[in-house]
């Protein structure tokens, strides 16, 4: 089973108006061990971020389960539940597990999850459903499966494929390439947190005008008997 801890970090970014701006947000990173945790978040944000960041939080979360979809980039926090027996006593217990779900809204989180969670056994209910302050996470990559070693004997595909087509092989990005793609990594991020944050608005909106229209079902208007 994956552990995972949230980290949250603080940095400056400086606004268009020339401002710089406190920036707090907070990731989710496949660790051992906090000192693990600590290095991982350094090693993947460094070069996302500009400028100098400090993490300021690790802590260890009770996520037991992630399930990302392509088209949603925004982390809904969902709390589900069921009743489990025990098999010596025979007594059921209340078990309540820890989900992140994307999504674009609580209506679909709640779909969502529902689907990820359909071939499971028992009957569970999924009383809480909240946004979620994480930006990005990190699962563990190994560094075999990051860059596994080619047998002497072999070439890479697109070498050959080089060789039969004529097909010069892509110059690597310069330091300027790769600049500009950890700007817009971060032009990402910064995309990400304003949907989460009108989206946190929108459902907030959504929820007061519930509360609005149950005050008015229970209202009782008197009636005068003839």
């Amino acid at each position: 089973m994956k552990i995972w801890f949230q980290c949250k970090i603080k940095y400056q970014k400086e606004e268009e108006n020339g401002k710089m701006k406190n920036i707090s947000e907070a990731y989710l990173v496949d660790a051992v061990s906090y000192t693990e945790a600590e290095a991982r978040i350094y090693e993947e944000l460094g070069s996302i971020i500009r400028g100098e960041f400090e993490v300021t939080a690790i802590t260890k979360s009770r996520i037991i389960d992630i399930f990302h979809y392509d088209d949603s980039d925004v982390w809904y926090h969902c709390k589900i539940t069921y009743v489990l027996a025990d098999e010596n006593s025979g007594k059921e217990k209340k078990v309540t597990n820890q989900m992140l779900v994307s999504a674009a809204n609580v209506k679909e989180a709640y779909d969502r999850i529902h689907e990820s969670l359909g071939n499971m056994l028992i009957t569970f209910e999924v009383p809480e459903i909240k946004m979620s302050p994480i930006i990005e996470i990190f699962p563990y990559v190994s560094d075999e499966e990051r860059e596994k070693p080619i047998p002497e004997n072999l070439r890479p595909l697109s070498e050959v494929e080089a060789e039969a087509t004529g097909v010069i092989r892509p110059i690597p990005p310069s330091p300027a390439e790769m600049a500009t793609k950890a700007q817009e990594r971060a032009d990402h991020q910064a995309s990400v947190a304003a949907k989460r944050d009108a989206q946190r608005l929108a459902d907030a909106a959504e929820l007061e005008g519930a509360d609005e229209e149950e005050d008015w079902e229970e209202e009782e208007i008197p009636t005068s008997e003839a």
